[in-house]
């Protein structure tokens, strides 16, 4: 992706801002858990194959991938959701604080399963790991609303202090609609931006800066097919960022790039970044939604802040498993192009 020498020079003006940057991760805390192992035979039991466990990672996952993110930027982050009382609980808050992410605001709940998905990898001898089978474990009973409520005040008494704040709703009720309009209404006097990255929900979130959905979720939301068809697809982009009165809207289209859609001005389109053979795409909307975010708290546009969320997610899907980008990835990415 070619870009003249001004451009450039202003994006990595802008990339120089990020460290100065404190984002509010609200959302939903996901383990990405994977379990590696060598295959060994075919069982005597079943025609199944039987692996030697070599390694076991436990890694940030949804919202808490995102946070994660948003530190590898640069940015200072704290991240306000829950986990379990239980050991992958442990293992998100060891990792957070390993990596000098804030745990302060993150509630331990009793009795509550830390959402978890669990890739189990094999492979021979020396030979490249692939994917057998995900096992997810989710929490039984939704979180309760008092404890969303609390997360709301929580984030809301961290927005004097902020730059931006990022809400990642999977679908495990630590946060909703109702609860982010609240905290919009409170933000409106620190002038944040507020950007949603809603799995199952895109259409209840109204009234917030951006949006960063991926083409799929943008065809269940409006039960419509897009394919190649550029026309749907403006179609759709427009209705979605006028329905839900959003400043911008970002659509991820895989291996097609990006759209980038403001009121009144025409979509803009971003060739992806690097190669179409993605190595593994795990957790790459919760990299362009922290690169989009970071970057338009950190003073750009939101054509820039989509050039640089076109970077990380390029980037970051040339890594296996659940994987951040760094800013000086970002830094060198821009200056070669």
């Amino acid at each position: 992706m070619m870009i003249p020498t001004s451009d450039r020079t202003a994006l990595l003006a802008l990339v120089e801002r990020f460290p100065r940057q404190r984002l509010i991760m609200l959302g939903d805390l996901v383990a990405d858990e994977s379990l590696y192992g060598e295959i060994t035979r075919v069982s005597r039991e079943a025609p199944v194959l039987i692996l030697k466990e070599r390694e076991k990672q436990v890694v940030p996952g949804g919202g808490a991938n995102a946070a994660n993110n948003l530190a590898a930027l640069g940015a200072r982050v704290t991240p306000v959701g829950v986990v379990g009382d239980d050991e992958t609980g442990d293992a998100l808050l060891h990792y957070f604080r390993e990596s000098h992410i804030s745990t302060r605001h993150i509630v331990r709940v009793q009795n509550y399963l830390t959402p978890t998905k669990m890739r189990i990898l094999g492979g021979l001898s020396h030979w490249q790991r692939q994917q057998i089978v995900r096992i997810d474990r989710e929490p039984a009973h939704p979180l309760a609303a008092e404890v969303r409520t609390g997360l709301t005040r929580t984030a809301a008494a961290l927005l004097g202090s902020s730059t931006g704040v990022l809400i990642a709703d999977y679908g495990y009720s630590t946060t909703n609609a109702k609860e982010v309009d609240s905290l919009r209404r409170r933000a409106r006097r620190h002038a944040l931006p507020i950007t949603i990255d809603s799995r199952y929900d895109l259409l209840t979130y109204k009234n917030l800066t951006a949006a960063t959905p991926n083409e799929p979720e943008v065809e269940a939301a409006f039960g419509q097919s897009i394919g190649n068809d550029l026309e749907r697809l403006h179609t759709l982009g427009r209705k979605f960022l006028r329905r839900q009165r959003l400043q911008a809207l970002l659509i991820t289209r895989g291996r097609d790039g990006m759209a980038l859609f403001e009121p009144r001005r025409p979509p803009h389109h971003l060739p992806i970044f690097g190669s179409d053979q993605a190595v593994d795409v795990t957790g790459a909307g919760d990299t362009v939604i922290a690169a989009f975010t970071l970057a338009f708290a950190a003073g750009g546009s939101f054509l820039e802040a989509a050039v640089i969320a076109n970077y990380a997610g390029g980037i970051v899907v040339m890594k296996r498993g659940t994987a951040t980008v760094s800013l000086g990835e970002i830094t060198e990415a821009i200056r070669n192009a």
